[in-house]
């Protein structure tokens, strides 16, 4: 059986990839998470985390650990939060979505402040993926939900910007253009790109699986993907490469991934959006919550 300690921990390395931050989150130190992590390994038999002075790293058993736990944990955080709610008085949720470990961590502090001045309402923050996002908004399951821009859904509106980053190119740390510091768009040309899923709205594909750079050389299509770590589980082996923000260099740092900033490309931004149907005033006093908090923390991120 799995000690609280051991599977908090667990998550949230595998979530943050990262010793320092696990620990800030969990409010122990970065030994005692350390030796948690490996006394779970001892304890399964196998490592769970690939480790090197720059990058954390979960391996397959440990992915397939993640996969399997998230789920069940999600379901326990959210039947004592029910209780925990029915308990103090709370009498309205607010289901708040987010893509990325950045939105993530603004959706959380967001999360805080709007339970603060909205007592009796509280902010349930949720990840979501690429290929469904739009779906479970629209299917009620999300109120709210931050995406990258562009985003054009005419059942939707879209909110102010939150944040923005710069553009890079996960590349295989094989690939000639990794021992490149900086790369154009006219680069692109050298990589397969990776495809995203068909499920998800064109104007997106388009911007991000260009078939040609802005030169007119084309660029050759590569193997489609629906998650993020799909993604780069296919750049680190080679299959091709995909751009993204500069939140992975530090979220999702991979040993066999590099991430290349592109000089010319324009910067990638981020903001919330929901249903026009949808005019409960919590929507519009959580966006006030997050902008606040975006103009607190985050601003941009670069490479």
């Amino acid at each position: 059986m799995l000690e609280r300690l051991e599977l908090e921990a667990f998550l949230t390395l595998g979530e943050e990839l990262h010793f320092g931050r696990t620990a800030d989150r969990l409010h122990v130190t970065t030994a005692r998470i350390s030796q948690t992590i490996k006394k779970l390994e001892r304890q399964i038999g196998t490592p769970l985390f690939e480790r090197t002075s720059r990058h954390v790293a979960l391996t397959e058993a440990g992915q397939r650990l993640y996969d399997d736990l998230r789920p069940a944990y999600d379901l326990i955080v959210a039947g004592l939060r029910k209780a925990t709610d029915a308990a103090r008085g709370v009498h309205g949720v607010l289901r708040v979505g987010f893509l990325g470990a950045a939105a993530g961590q603004l959706m959380v502090q967001a999360a805080q402040l709007f339970d603060r001045r909205h007592p009796g309402w509280r902010a349930q923050s949720r990840e979501v993926q690429i290929v469904d996002g739009l779906q479970r908004l629209r299917a009620g399951d999300t109120d709210l939900l931050v995406v990258s821009l562009p985003h054009d859904e005419p059942d939707m509106v879209t909110g102010e910007v939150l944040f923005s980053e710069t553009r890079v190119l996960g590349v295989s740390a094989r690939h000639p253009l990794a021992r490149r510091d900086t790369i154009s768009l006219e680069d692109l040309a050298a990589v397969k790109m990776l495809q995203v899923a068909e499920a998800f709205p064109a104007y997106w594909r388009a911007d991000r699986t260009p078939d040609h750079t802005p030169g007119g050389d084309p660029i050759e299509p590569g193997p489609h993907f629906e998650t993020l770590q799909e993604a780069l589980a296919l750049i680190g082996a080679g299959e091709g490469a995909f751009v993204m923000g500069a939140q992975v260099s530090r979220f999702y740092a991979r040993p066999g991934v590099v991430y290349l900033p592109i000089s010319d490309a324009p910067p990638l931004e981020w903001a919330p959006t929901w249903l026009r149907t949808n005019t409960a005033p919590q929507i519009h006093a959580f966006n006030q919550a997050a902008q606040d908090v975006a103009a607190r923390v985050y601003l941009a991120i670069r490479h």
